[in-house]
C-alpha cells in the first residue's frame, strides 16, 4: 500500500466528513474514518473503513490507530453544544489525543477543522490576526485546540494547519441545521418559526470546503497557519428565507417568532484573502446555483 494515498478523516461519518471521504475515494485514495457512531445509510460508502471510537479516550484511540497515515483531518467533535463538558473534551481533549497519537508517526498534514465561533464579537470582515474572544464553550474549546496546535507547529514542526470555517450547506445535510430546515419547511408547505431574519451570515457549499481541506492537505503554504474558509460575501438571513421559499414553491416562514440570543453578533463573515494566498483556494459555487443544486437533493 502506497502511504500517498492513505487519508484519516476524523468524523467521518459526519456531513463534511461524508463528502471528504466520497471525494477522497475519487481521487484513488485509502480512505479511514474514525467516528463514536456508524454511519447512516445516505451517508455510506462501501470502500472506507470504518472505525467506531470516542477520540476523547486516549487508550481506545491508541489501539485503532496503528498505523501511520499521510493526510490527517480532524472533523471530529460532539455536535449538540448544549452538554457543556462533553462538548469541551470532544473538541479540545479528542484533538489533543490526536497530536500525541501522531506526534509518533508524523503525516504529512494534519488538518484541523477551527469554526468562526472562535473569533467571538471581533467585528466582520474577521481576519485571522484579530484577538480572539470566544462566547461559547464550543468556541473556547475550538480557539484551544487552534493555539495548541500553532504552538506544535512551531515547537516541533507538527504539520497544524487550522481551518476556520464558516456556515456549510449542501446535500445530505442534517435537518437540525438553518437551511436544512428552511427547505424542509417550505418543500413541505408548511409554517415554521424563524429569527426576523435580520443578521449578516457566510454560507459555503460543502464542494468549496472539501476543495479547501484538500488544497490544504497538499499546500506546504498551509502548514502553521490559521485561515478562514468562508465564501467572504455575507447574505441577509432573511432574504435566504425569501429565495428558499420562491425556489420552493411553497412554505410560511413566521419571522420573528424565534428570540435573538443576548450574545448573538449580527454580522459574521470572514476576510478570506489568506485563503486565496496561501492555498490558491476561492469559491467557485455560487449561492443561488448551490442551493438550488441543496433543494434539489432535499426533494
Amino acid at each position: 500500500m502506497s502511504l500517498k494515498n492513505n487519508i484519516l478523516i476524523v468524523g467521518g461519518t459526519g456531513f463534511i466528513g461524508y463528502h471528504l471521504a466520497k471525494k477522497s475515494l475519487k481521487k484513488g485514495w485509502q480512505v479511514t474514518s474514525i467516528s463514536s457512531r456508524p454511519p447512516r445509510k445516505k451517508r455510506y460508502l462501501p470502500k472506507v473503513k470504518y472505525i467506531l471510537c470516542d477520540i476523547t479516550k486516549k487508550k481506545s484511540l491508541k489501539k485503532n490507530i496503528r498505523k501511520p497515515f499521510n493526510y490527517v483531518v480532524n472533523l471530529g467533535g460532539y455536535v449538540d453544544h448544549s452538554n457543556k463538558k462533553k462538548t469541551f473534551e470532544s473538541h479540545y481533549i479528542g484533538c489533543k489525543n490526536l497530536t500525541e497519537i501522531f506526534l509518533k508517526k508524523t503525516p504529512i498534514a494534519f488538518v484541523q477543522m477551527g469554526s468562526s465561533a472562535e473569533y467571538g464579537n471581533v467585528k466582520s470582515p474577521q481576519k485571522e490576526n484579530a484577538k480572539c474572544n470566544p462566547k461559547s464553550v464550543y468556541g473556547q474549546a475550538k480557539l484551544l485546540s487552534s493555539i495548541y496546535l500553532i504552538d506544535l507547529f512551531k515547537k516541533q514542526k507538527f504539520p497544524s494547519t487550522i481551518l476556520r470555517l464558516y456556515n456549510t450547506y449542501g446535500p445530505t445535510q442534517d435537518l437540525n441545521r438553518f437551511i436544512p430546515i428552511v427547505i424542509s419547511g417550505c418543500i413541505k408547505n408548511k409554517k415554521f418559526p424563524c429569527s426576523k431574519g435580520n443578521q449578516l451570515r457566510d454560507f459555503l457549499h460543502i464542494d468549496d470546503v472539501v476543495d479547501a481541506i484538500l488544497k490544504s492537505l497538499t499546500n506546504k503554504n498551509a502548514k502553521g497557519q490559521i485561515i478562514n474558509i468562508g465564501s467572504g460575501k455575507p447574505i441577509i438571513i432573511k432574504n435566504i428565507i425569501e429565495y428558499i421559499k420562491k425556489i420552493s414553491k411553497g412554505g410560511y416562514p413566521l419571522f420573528g417568532k424565534v428570540k435573538l440570543r443576548k450574545d448573538e453578533i449580527l454580522k459574521v463573515y470572514p476576510d478570506i484573502n489568506k485563503a486565496k494566498n496561501k492555498i490558491n483556494w476561492r469559491p467557485k459555487i455560487s449561492f443561488k446555483k448551490g442551493l438550488k443544486v441543496t433543494i434539489d437533493s432535499f426533494k
